[in-house]
């Protein structure tokens, strides 16, 4: 099984990676305005993210303005803040099992086997929660390098990556390797040996008979 070092490694490295995926998920600078052409408008900066977009002022001033509707909104938008919930909520999940099944900490009673199972339970959690929040943070950053190659697309609303989609990325990496650490709480069959009574052979006829 693996040592309570290990275990507490995992689990740090899991819940650092989930503040950070809370952090991407909040704040709305998942895609921000391109100054890749000669007409572009350097006054003022627009940010987009998943609840909010944002315009900020050469002067500092910013306003922000909140989605109005859900079901106006692009599919692929609405599809990467469901797997970001997900993700919220799986990773929340995972921290409370894995706090039950880890070495350090007395809950689920003293047996070893039941912990280290309940542990490998959240360290598994803890990778589909990575899986969902890298497939959303992916899928955002292809479609902002689709859009910004798309010749369709006017060059004054072209975007380019946020600073919350790496941190989306470091997150997920970071859950994902504190998940395969929580993991390797794998318990061993333990091998049950118990006494055996010798068998019984029956002896070699080579011994001559005397009459």
């Amino acid at each position: 099984m693996a040592n309570s070092g290990l275990q507490l490694l995992g689990f740090s490295m899991a819940l650092l990676g989930w503040v950070g995926l809370l952090a991407c998920t909040a704040i709305p600078q998942w895609q921000m305005s391109s100054y890749a052409g000669d007409n572009i408008i350097t006054s003022q900066a627009v940010y987009k993210g998943l609840w909010m977009e944002c315009v900020i002022q050469s002067t500092g001033v910013m306003s922000c303005k909140i989605y109005d509707s859900v079901l106006a909104l692009p599919a692929a938008l609405q599809a990467t803040r469901a797997l970001m919930v997900i993700s919220l909520v799986l990773g929340f999940l995972a921290m409370t099992v894995a706090t039950m099944g880890m070495k350090c900490t007395n809950c689920a009673g003293d047996d070893k086997v039941k912990k280290a199972r309940i542990a490998m339970t959240g360290g598994i959690i803890f990778i589909v929660a990575g899986l969902a929040a890298l497939t959303a943070c992916s899928w955002s950053g292809h479609q902002i390098v689709t859009d910004f190659y798309n010749p369709l697309v006017p060059m004054n609303t072209k975007f380019e990556f946020g600073p919350a989609i790496f941190i989306g990325w470091a997150g997920s990496a970071l859950v994902l390797l504190g998940g395969a650490l929580l993991s390797c709480s794998c318990p061993r069959r333990e091998s049950k040996t118990g006494y055996s009574a010798p068998r019984s052979y029956p002896k070699p006829n080579s011994a001559k008979e005397y009459v």
